[in-house]
């Protein structure tokens, strides 16, 4: 188990109106080494607002602290118990191998205190598995150790939770209301510390998410009858996030407060993107997105997305402030308190407007579309970049298999191929319509499919940039037939083939994409900037 969560400090006075019952008798026995028997030669302590956690061994001990917030309330060892069962419960669907099960701090005849005992018991206790604190997303992150690779593997792991998640239509924390609550408690938190968060200041931010929500309510309200509202994660950012036997693993989710945790999918999700965004790593945040959209398929939903990520980022400034009140080192609350106002900083640059465009990524197999567009997608629009897709995604998904399975040529045909061309106009739209940046990557080898993808933008009334590669034969058949674990399933012939190809008139800038991927990304990133309105 992971603590990192967990400042490494005692806690501070911060705490002490929100205490209910004395628990530093049952601190010390699991901070004792003895306690956890002969091996155990150090305990290592972590202390949060809500908790703390006792790292011993191979098992860590996590003891819900007795205190009573607004969004959480532990003060009766009845909830404790409680909610150290519904940890587990919750927690398993995600991590199993990480959750073994509770146990009772008991007090003996004797009166001295033991785990599990049959005595009374005076405690509880969530039992883990531990496992190496730089295992964690964060500490992975800033080792430059969270790769690509495991980003798209945690996209995997989030979709397949959210498809499992149970539906929840009456849901505390979906549609509008649920997170206009959340809205209103994150400013009133913040309004509570103006030596950190300056009134004006404040005031802007909730007047700019008030007028989002108003636009997006009823997407909202829809979202969670359609089912999207469900019982999620609730926290779901990196420290909540470990790599366990070459997987990630997602864990410690909210089992306190139904409204924290019975949310829409994408606000759910939106922790993620926004702990990444926060970090520097808007390429991994960017690629997390387009993959579990791929899961997933709802674009619509994107309109929702700035809000979120807003809404993420204050809910994570209020808890910074939260977590500092707790620390007895001034030099650990002071770096926490700088964490919350840079936080507060992200609520309010989530929700400036920014364009959308449409960039079309054309030519025949084996010329690097696909690699050019994931170069540019981080980098367009809204965070956390463009809505990339791809035609040979959408014919994978459109018969229902693994991208990575190799279809028949019959689901080739010219017929089956102005099918997939039109869904991929249909979700460029849609994305446009939920002010995303969208990039269109298919070969668009005829005028027609050229056309038809320029029209999505005029009709969107937003700017269309049309990019055409090409490169020398024997590169790109080379290209093609040295690919492993891609979606396509062109293969040498078919790029022959695709030769032979009249393309007609091309209006679409062109671009030498025989060279290094950094430089032709550079040019292709110049075009954009540069195009007019409507290329």
């Amino acid at each position: 188990m992971s603590a990192a969560q967990h400042q490494r400090q005692a806690p501070g006075t911060g705490l002490s109106h929100h205490l209910t019952a004395a628990q530093a008798e049952v601190a010390a026995f699991l901070a004792d080494p003895s306690t956890h028997g002969e091996t155990c030669a150090r305990v290592e302590r972590i202390d949060t607002h809500g908790a703390m956690v006792f790292l011993a061994g191979e098992r860590a001990y996590k003891v819900k602290r007795a205190v009573r917030f607004p969004y959480m309330d532990f003060s009766t060892l009845e909830r404790r118990r409680r909610a150290c069962a519904r940890e587990i419960e919750l927690n398993r669907r995600t991590a199993p191998e990480l959750y073994i099960g509770t146990v009772a701090i008991t007090r003996e005849a004797d009166g001295a205190l033991t785990l599990g005992g049959a005595g009374e018991a005076i405690e509880w206790a969530v039992v883990m598995r531990r496992f190496p604190q730089e295992a964690l997303g964060d500490r992975l992150a800033q080792a430059g150790r969270l790769t690509l690779d495991l980003a798209r593997a945690l996209a995997d792991e989030v979709a397949a939770f959210h498809d499992r998640a149970e539906p929840q239509r009456m849901a505390a924390g979906g549609g509008a209301a649920g997170l206009r609550a959340v809205i209103d408690e994150n400013f009133a938190e913040l309004r509570a510390r103006p030596e950190l968060f300056p009134g004006d200041e404040v005031t802007a931010l909730a007047a700019a998410a008030g007028e989002h929500l108003e636009r997006i309510a009823d997407l909202l309200d829809t979202r969670m009858a359609e089912g999207l509202a469900r019982l999620c994660h609730g926290d779901l950012h990196l420290r909540n996030i470990c790599v366990v036997d070459g997987r990630p693993r997602i864990f410690d989710c909210i089992e306190f407060n139904d409204a924290i945790a019975c949310i829409d999918v994408l606000y759910d999700l939106a922790f993620l993107l926004m702990d990444l965004e926060h970090r520097g790593l808007r390429p991994h945040a960017n690629l997390i997105l387009n993959r579990y959209l791929q899961r997933r398929d709802d674009i619509a939903g994107l309109a929702a997305l700035p809000l979120f990520l807003s809404t993420r980022a204050a809910v994570r400034a209020k808890v910074s402030v939260s977590v500092a009140d707790s620390q007895a080192d001034p030099a650990a609350a002071r770096s926490l308190y700088d964490e919350a106002a840079g936080y507060f900083r992200a609520a309010h640059a989530f929700l400036q407007p920014v364009a959308p465009c449409l960039v079309a990524i054309g030519g025949l197999s084996g010329t690097g579309k696909t690699c050019l567009a994931r170069e540019l997608a981080p980098g367009l629009g809204a965070s956390p970049g463009a809505l990339h897709l791809r035609s040979d995604v959408l014919r994978k998904t459109s018969h229902g298999v693994d991208e990575l399975h190799r279809l028949p040529p019959s689901a080739y045909g010219a017929s089956q191929s102005a099918e997939i061309y039109a869904r991929l106009a249909d979700h460029a739209k849609a994305g446009l319509a939920a002010g995303r940046a969208v990039i269109a990557d298919a070969v668009y080898a005829s005028p027609a499919e050229r056309a038809a993808i320029e029209a999505v933008a005029r009709e969107q009334g937003v700017r269309f940039i049309g990019i055409w590669l090409e490169a020398p034969a024997e590169q790109i058949v080379g290209r093609v037939a040295g690919r492993r674990d891609d979606a396509s399933d062109a293969t040498p012939a078919v790029v022959r083939q695709q030769l032979t190809y009249d393309i007609g008139a091309l209006t679409w800038h062109r671009l030498d994409a025989s060279g290094a991927r950094a430089a032709i990304a550079a040019e292709a990133e110049h075009r954009i900037a540069t195009a007019g309105n409507q290329d």
